[in-house]
């Protein structure tokens, strides 16, 4: 039983300081202002937390099949519960993809009984490649969510027309990688004053501000469902902003990085209280590979821009867009490594930051990765209400933790804040009859 808890449930509306009971499984019972009774269940006293729906995660790399060496949906639903999170969208960039009806039912059979509902992700081209559509009525009977080739955009406009075309009698969004490979070609970080300064190669804002703009334009002929993912650019955020103005039916994700990180921890200048720490002598962690990440971290006017379309209600929901690898993909010339942070375990004390600087409340964090992001993909709610499935996220808001990659529970250790302090952390995670915590807490 959790005892005194501030119980924060955007899909009821409720935000009341009581006690939930769980019981096999299930909430068994929610009373505003505590008073329940029950001399048998394990008493949680959770005066200063937070209690909310587990989080949903549509943007998370699991590696398996294929490369397993980097993650499996076993260390990934780990890290999830870690994280708080008991819904996992998966990327189909796997090895093969998963682009047919066997690859589908082959994840969804390797995911059960492990307490975190893993859902695919389908593929929008067949292997990933550009060239002809998957089968997406088949994909969705088989139970896939949404359509993606994410990682690889879908350069051919007129596959992409048909794709947005079919999504309407499949009921599947279709979810965009936006960058166009001719302006980002080659580009290891942001293009601008800081690759300058360090001599890298940059990708273009442009490179993702074009593809957005050519998407929304194919779904509002098409009457397509779009869905763009990652969105890190001012010009993105004002295309989705219009279009949703005019009535398109496209919605958009942000990361926690594109969020609260800039170009400027590649230069390792990079800081969490916003203190602006540019200087001519680059950081002690200067060429980190651990910050490439694809759409690259962005300079400060376009990660403002991303945080007021979060605030205005632009982008719909956070995804973390854990992408996780081994040592080898990163302990490398920043120029060579892979792209991608592990970020399903650092998700809600990155984003904490905004609420602990007043750029963003609680309870519109908590909907940003609860309903918002389950309305998104027209998946179950989970609320925190008698009868449901005992999904819950336990977290304190005002924890303090230094980040330690090498015990993280994700296999993928890439995480540009190691060592960093940050203050809100989950302290325990319950997923049906699962549950996750952090040692040391305090049980009678």
């Amino acid at each position: 039983m959790f005892s005194g808890a501030r119980v924060l449930c955007p899909y009821t509306g409720r935000d009341v300081v009581g006690d939930v009971l769980v019981d096999e499984g299930r909430v068994a019972m929610v009373r505003p202002g505590g008073g329940i009774e029950a001399p048998d269940a394990e008493k949680i006293e959770c005066s200063g937390l937070v209690l909310s729906p587990g989080f949903v995660d549509l943007h998370t790399h699991l590696r398996e099949p294929g490369e397993e060496h980097k993650e499996t949906i076993h260390s990934g639903v780990n890290a999830a519960l870690a994280g708080g999170f008991t819904t996992l969208c998966a990327m189909p960039n796997t090895r093969p993809a998963l682009d047919s009806r066997i690859a589908v039912e082959t994840l969804l059979e390797r995911s059960e009984g492990l307490g975190v509902r893993v859902v695919p992700i389908g593929a929008i081209t067949v292997a990933r490649a550009g060239e002809r559509l998957a089968p997406h009525h088949a994909l969705a009977t088989a139970g896939v969510v949404a359509l993606s080739d994410d990682g690889s955009p879908v350069s051919d406009a007129a596959l992409m027309r048909r794709a947005l075309s079919y999504s309407e009698p499949t009921g599947l969004p279709i979810t965009s990688h936006c960058e166009e490979l001719a302006l980002s070609a080659g580009g290891a970080m942001h293009e601008g004053a800081v690759s300058a300064r360090l001599g890298l190669p940059g990708a273009p804002a442009s490179a993702e501000e074009v593809m957005v703009r050519r998407d929304i334009a194919l779904a509002e002929e098409t009457g397509g469902r779009l869905h763009v993912a990652h969105i890190s650019t001012k010009g993105a955020v004002e295309a989705v902003r219009d279009a949703r103005a005019r009535g398109v039916p496209v919605t958009a994700e942000a990361t926690p990085h594109h969020l609260l990180l800039t170009d400027e921890w590649v230069a390792g200048w990079g800081a969490l209280d916003g203190e602006d720490r540019r200087h001519n002598v680059l950081g002690e962690r200067a060429y980190d590979t651990s910050t490439k990440v694809n759409p690259p971290l962005r300079s400060r006017e376009h990660v403002r821009a991303v945080v007021e379309a979060v605030r205005d209600g632009t982008i719909d929901c956070v995804a973390t867009d854990h992408a996780p690898h081994s040592a080898t993909d990163k302990e490398c010339e920043y120029g060579c490594a892979a792209f991608g942070i592990s970020g399903l375990e650092t998700a809600l004390g990155l984003l904490m930051q905004l609420v602990h600087r007043g750029e963003l409340g609680l309870p519109d964090l908590v909907r940003l990765l609860t309903v918002g992001a389950s309305r998104t993909f027209n998946l179950p709610g989970r609320g925190i209400t008698e009868g449901a499935p005992s999904e819950l996220a336990l977290f304190d808001p005002e924890r303090e933790w230094v980040v330690d990659a090498s015990k993280l529970l994700s296999k993928g250790k890439n995480t540009p804040l190691d060592g960093h302090t940050l203050k809100g952390r989950v302290l325990m995670t319950v997923a049906g009859t699962r549950t996750y915590r952090v040692s040391g807490m305090e049980v009678r």
